[in-house]
Formats: structure tokens, C-alpha cells, sequence
């Protein structure tokens, strides 16, 4: 500053410089607006030198606050001394001393403090050090030193999703962070920064807030535009923004609907990569297992999962054991599984089932079921159907001859004929029914129309399953 600058600009307080068009040397857009910034100095020590230079003069002065109070005249004037031209330097240096504190400055504190009050740009380079202490270098990523994201969120990306609009959104810059672990509360929340300057203390900008997201989630938002309205918004200490403006409440919607895509996306990120952790645990792909259940019991068996990772008291080996039992319950396609099918007609259905091919996976099923009938009874007959009646009713197979009572007594007659006839006309009745009519149609439209549904399939292939099981117990008579 120059000697002008000095009386002019900076010891008049409750200046505001935008008003009066006070150019920046480095075209910087002033933070503040009240000029009471530079009295903040007194709160750390009694005596404030300045010693400042512009070209080849320069100017020191000091600022002393037990002075100011014992001043009887009408302004107060400042003892100071032109630097001669061996003492010129570029810039402007603050020196305090009669410090209130006398011992243990926490410099890490200080650093992280200051850190989380300002922006800092990339050309903008603070150093905080203690004697010859080692410098601390205050940027942004100081903000978050001790925190591990476990997912970043740029807000540009999140605003170019949201249905929303909002006038200046296109000015909000700034990134949302969530840890793996719950942050402690002080934390927490999201902070507004202003011309790299804080405007709001963090908050979440939402009714949600008791939300879990809430717990996990931190970051910071620039809003520059709110700082160069004509209307001043911001409070004195700029630790808040007045939310009862017409323009700040619409601002204060947008974030909190910003804020709510995140939180959407949080979950489901989490999830997945619950997921990912549980498969790499158990060796098992818990996305594609869960992704293969039947709908009904997708949604049970995933929460069950999530509970598992979430309760620290569970050990990592009980959750791989109750993981695998549970899959073991209730496999991919479970529906399938839990029919507990003759193997062969398992075996021939399975692919075309879980391809959701319904009527192939029973067509094959019974070609299977036919192949083995005419295989075991050495029948010729050209038909389907008229084979099962020649085999069974004719009995050169018999699906009953094995069975003895337990007192080793033959059963009835009429048992023995039901149990015979009724494999009879299962067998022709599933030919007739299942393949003929249904043969010439597109599988496709069975499938959409319903026609031949999952469970038409499923109910098929159970009988199928009982009459394979029949089959293999029989004997020629």
C-alpha cells in the first residue's frame, strides 16, 4: 500500500470497498465488505505493526489497542515512519506482539483452523510455522487431513442430473466426500465458501439431516455469486447466511436437492461395494447371486447380507460361514433348486430355465423323459403318445414290481393298477397336454403372454421329475 492507501482505504473503518470501485493490484475480488476484518488482530495481540511498501516508498505504523482506548482526541492517529530506501520491500508484513497467549500454540490446530475458513486457490500459497519450527503448508486438502474419502463427488457432475433448475447453478463448484467409517460431528456437513472465504458454517441444508448419509458425509461448495449480490446476505463474522431471503432459500433448496442425488448414490455405491467385499470374502459373486434369486426373496436375503458387514460384533469367519450356508439355502435361481429335480431332467433344463427360456427348458425335459421310456421298454411305436399308453397300460413296463409291503407281502391289486394307470396317463397326459399343442407357437409369446409361464415350467418340470423317478424304479415284468 501506498502512504495515501494507508489513511484512505485501510485505517478508515467500516469501509466498503466495492461501493467504492477500489481496484485490486492482482484483480482479486475482496472477501470482505465491512472493513472490521483488520480489528480481529487485537484478539491475538495488543500491538499490530505494518510495515507495507508500493514502488519505491514505503511506510511502518503501529496499531495499539491500549492506545486507541486511552485516546482522548477526535480520530486516532497512528505513530509511523517512512522506510528508507534500503529497507523497501515488496509487499505488506503484519507483525503482533504483546500476545495474549503466552504459552503452547498448537500449530497443527491453528493450521487445520485456518484451512477450513478459507478457499485457498492454486496460486494462493499460505505457510503457518512456529519459530523454526517446520512450515505447515495450509491448502484445501488440509480441510479433510484426517479424513479418507471413500467416495468424491464433484457437485458439477451431480447438477448436470438433477432435474432442478436453479439460475446460477452453473456457478457452484466444489466436491461432497463420504468416508467408510461415521466422521465425528464437527465434521460433518458441508461448508459454503465465498470468494475463498467461508460464508456458512457446515450444515446439510435439509429436513433429512438425521439421515445415516448425514454421518459419513462432509465437503465444501463455492458459491462466489452470493458475495456480489447488492443485497448483503452474509453475517458480520460470516459464519452464516441468512436463509430467510427469497434468493438464499432457493439457493438452500438446490443444494439440499444436490444433496439428496448423493445420498441416493451413496447407497447405492455402498451396496455395491458391500457386495464386492462380501464375494472377495467368501469367494462367491454376491451381485450375481442376489441378481439370480427369485423376486420374492431377493430383497430378504440382500438385507440379510448388508446386516452381516454392518454389525462390527459379527466376526469376518461367522460372516463367510452364514453367507455360504444362506447361499446354500437359497442358490442363484433358487425356484429351480428348491423343486429338488431328478438330476437328468435337471440337467437338460437348467441352462434353458436360467436363460428364461420356459418351454424349452421342458421340452428338453421331456425329450429326455420320452428317450429314457423308449430306451428301457424297447418300444418302436412312432408316437409319443401312443407309446406311453403301449409301455405303461401294456406293461412292458412295470413302475410298481420292486415294492413290497414292510411285512414283504405284495400290495392290492387296485393299488397296483392306480399306481401303474396313473403313470400311464401322466406320461400321455403331459405329451398331450405340454408338447403337441403348444410345439408350433413362438416361445417367446409363451413366455410374454404368459401362456407358458416360469411356473408352468417349474410345475412341468416336477412332474416330469416324479415320473423320471418312476421310471427308473421300473422293471419288465
Amino acid at each position: 500500500m501506498s502512504f495515501a492507501e494507508v489513511n484512505d482505504y485501510f485505517l478508515r473503518i467500516g469501509r466498503n470497498r466495492r461501493e467504492e470501485g477500489q481496484k485490486s493490484s492482482c484483480d482479486r475480488i475482496p472477501t470482505g465488505k465491512k472493513g472490521l476484518g483488520k480489528l480481529a488482530l487485537f484478539g491475538i495481540g495488543d500491538t499490530i505493526n505494518i510495515t507495507t511498501c508500493q514502488g519505491k516508498s514505503g511506510v511502518s505504523f503501529n496499531l495499539d489497542w491500549n492506545e486507541i482506548l486511552a485516546w482522548k482526541g477526535k480520530d486516532y492517529e497512528p505513530r509511523f515512519d517512512h522506510l528508507s530506501e534500503k529497507e523497501i520491500f515488496k509487499g505488506t508484513r503484519i507483525t503482533l506482539t504483546n500476545l495474549k497467549r503466552k504459552t503452547g500454540f498448537p500449530l497443527e490446530e491453528y493450521a487445520e483452523s485456518i484451512a477450513k475458513l478459507f478457499n485457498f486457490q492454486d496460486k494462493f500459497i499460505v505457510y503457518l510455522l512456529l519459530n523454526d519450527s517446520k512450515p505447515i503448508k495450509i491448502d484445501n486438502k488440509l480441510k479433510y487431513d484426517n479424513i479418507t474419502p471413500e467416495f468424491e463427488w464433484d457437485i458439477q457432475e451431480i447438477i448436470k442430473v438433477n432435474e432442478k433448475d436453479y439460475s446460477d447453478k452453473v456457478q457452484i463448484h466444489g466436491t461432497i466426500i463420504t468416508t467408510e467409517k461415521p466422521l465425528k460431528a464437527a465434521l460433518r456437513g458441508v461448508t459454503l465458501f465465498a470468494n475463498g472465504r467461508m460464508v456458512n458454517t457446515p450444515e446439510f441444508f435439509g429436513p433429512s439431516e438425521s439421515s445415516h448419509f448425514y454421518s459419513y458425509a462432509t465437503g465444501w461448495l463455492n458459491v462466489d455469486f452470493i458475495d456480489n449480490w447488492e443485497e448483503d446476505v452474509i453475517s458480520t463474522n460470516r459464519q452464516s447466511i441468512d436463509w430467510e431471503n427469497a434468493k438464499t432459500s432457493a439457493l438452500r433448496k438446490y443444494i439440499a436437492s444436490c444433496l439428496s442425488i448423493i445420498e441416493r448414490q451413496w447407497r447405492e455405491f455402498r451396496k455395491e461395494k458391500k457386495k464386492k467385499k462380501i464375494s472377495e470374502k467368501v469367494n462367491l459373486n454376491v451381485k450375481d447371486w442376489l441378481e439370480k434369486l427369485p423376486q420374492n426373496v431377493q430383497g430378504q436375503v440382500e438385507t440379510i447380507v448388508n446386516l452381516l458387514d454392518d454389525t462390527p460384533e459379527i466376526s469376518e469367519d461367522t460372516q463367510q460361514v452364514v453367507t455360504r450356508l444362506l447361499h446354500d439355502i437359497a442358490p442363484e435361481y433358487a425356484n429351480l433348486h428348491w423343486r429338488n429335480l431328478e438330476n437328468e431332467i435337471k440337467v437338460v433344463s437348467e441352462k434353458y430355465y436360467q436363460s428364461a427360456d420356459y418351454y424349452t427348458a421342458f421340452i428338453e425335459a421331456l425329450k429326455r423323459y420320452t428317450s429314457e421310456v423308449r430306451k428301457k421298454s424297447g418300444s418302436t411305436n412312432g408316437s409319443e403318445r401312443s407309446m406311453m399308453g403301449e409301455v405303461f397300460s401294456g406293461r412292458k413296463l412295470s413302475v410298481t414290481k420292486k415294492y413290497k409291503k414292510t411285512d414283504g407281502t405284495d400290495f392290492t391289486k387296485d393299488t397296483i393298477t392306480n399306481i401303474e394307470e396313473g403313470q400311464h396317463y401322466l406320461s400321455e397326459g403331459i405329451v398331450a397336454g405340454g408338447r403337441n399343442p403348444l410345439q408350433h407357437e413362438e416361445h417367446l409369446e409363451l413366455s410374454k403372454t404368459g401362456l407358458f409361464s416360469e411356473k408352468d415350467c417349474l410345475d412341468f418340470l416336477s412332474l416330469l421329475s416324479h415320473l423320471f423317478k418312476r421310471l427308473n424304479d421300473s422293471e419288465k415284468p
